[in-house]
């Protein structure tokens, strides 16, 4: 969530920046601006109301002291008239903060001067590539086939039990699922992330603190019973660890990974694009999050980059690395790098991870802050400040399953990375 005080100050940089991002509401920043000066007077008369109440009730004590209590009694009338003068402008008050909060949420994050303009994912910029696209023979087959071919993943089954898009991995595929989840979880934990195992259903402040609402609430399942939401990733319940917390600024950067099973509607999925592995309801996911001081959040999120870079080299798998445009950036991002894979049995590239900076704009809504450390010269600490957000796929297992397995063919078995073959317990599937 942008802040009030910036949007006022800065307010032809916000309409320009929202433009990059083809957001078409823009009234919505007068508004905003409309509702915050209201808020502001209303406030000066709610607080002049309340000194009135607060000057009469102490020279009550004093009249009282001084013996003089016919003066006290009228102080008395007087205070009590304040105070009922004083409930109806409260609750215009927080009406119209309630007003302002409503209207502020539906604004995006603004996008970082880097973002491309652009409204379709054609119109993303190609960072840079790596890896070699491998040359199949004419009996190449896709993932689906070959799974059904070596018995790797059920989706009829999936199908019969829940419904489209939860498959069952068995044999050597769940073994497969298996290595590389373990396999991330160590590459990430080496690299200084804290593991967590989080829930995989949250409440509704958690899913509006990540910016998941109401922006995505369709894509979302829902308990109603318990008004909870299942995770679309990891990002939701690890971020929410800090919500209303302030940390201490030595204590950043906080690096936190998690495995969970991933959760989305995919509501307007369809076509082949959804066949086999390339879209499903529920996947397994390996998540980086960081918090960080704001003035190294990009610099970290290169560093993101690079991490996830390298975890896919040492897959053997050819990608590419995009910034995505404005109008294909998520509702909470600041600037955006998707990971993509090349299937070559579809001849098509998948997407794999997305790495983002969020700024201040999930932090702001959870209220994450950190406490400026001791400088030189200063006697006292600084003013708390928000930290900035970002997190990663690292990795997404079922686009990576599919590249595997359709890359890595031969005619006689899937041939797997050799970083895989100890976790695996063997160099192929045969």
């Amino acid at each position: 969530m942008l802040q009030v005080n910036f949007i006022k100050k800065n307010k032809e940089e916000v309409l320009e920046r929202l433009a990059v991002k083809n957001f078409s509401q823009v009234s919505l920043v007068d508004r905003i601006i409309e509702l915050d000066d209201e808020r502001k007077k209303i406030q000066f008369e709610f607080d002049e109301t309340q000194s009135k109440i607060n000057t009469a009730s102490k020279d009550i004590g004093q009249l009282m002291a001084a013996g003089k209590n016919d003066l006290a009694e009228e102080k008395k009338t007087e205070v009590a008239t304040l105070k009922s003068a004083l409930q109806p402008v409260n609750e215009k008050l927080s009406a119209v903060e309630e007003n302002l909060r409503n209207e502020l949420i539906k604004i995006p994050n603004l996008p970082h001067a880097s973002v491309p303009k652009g409204k379709t994912p054609e119109e993303n910029e190609v960072v840079r590539e790596g890896g070699e696209k491998p040359l199949l023979g004419k009996e190449a087959v896709p993932h689906w086939e070959l799974a059904k071919k070596y018995d790797l993943i059920n989706f009829e089954l999936g199908n019969k039990v829940t419904g489209s898009g939860f498959p069952f991995y068995k044999n050597k595929g769940a073994k497969l699922q298996r290595a590389l989840i373990q396999y991330f979880l160590d590459y990430n934990t080496a690299a200084g992330y804290t593991e967590y195992q989080p829930p995989l259903m949250v409440n509704e402040a958690s899913a509006y603190g990540t910016g998941q609402l109401p922006d995505k609430e369709g894509q979302m399942y829902f308990a109603n019973a318990d008004n909870f939401y299942l995770i679309p990733t990891a990002e939701v319940p690890v971020t929410n660890i800090y919500r209303d917390e302030i940390v201490n600024e030595n204590e950043l950067p906080l690096k936190m990974t998690a495995y969970t099973p991933c959760f989305r509607r995919e509501a307007g999925s369809y076509g082949k694009d959804v066949r086999g592995l390339n879209r499903l309801h529920q996947f397994d996911k390996v998540e980086i999050v960081q918090l960080v001081h704001p003035d190294k959040s990009y610099e970290v999120l290169e560093e993101m980059v690079s991490h996830v870079e390298k975890l896919l080299q040492s897959l053997e798998l050819p990608y590419r690395i995009l910034r995505l445009c404005g109008g294909d950036m998520s509702f909470a991002s600041a600037l955006t790098y998707d990971f993509e894979v090349y299937s070559a049995a579809q001849q098509k590239w998948l997407e794999v991870s997305s790495v983002s900076n969020f700024e201040s704009f999930q932090s702001n809504r959870m209220k994450i802050r950190f406490k400026p450390s001791l400088q030189a010269g200063r006697n006292s600490e600084g003013k708390t400040q928000l930290v900035h957000t970002l997190n990663g796929s690292s990795l997404a297992l079922p686009r990576i399953v599919a590249a595997l397995l359709e890359n890595k063919q031969t005619n006689r078995e899937i041939e797997l990375p050799k970083v895989l073959h100890s976790y695996f317990g063997g160099a192929t599937i045969e």
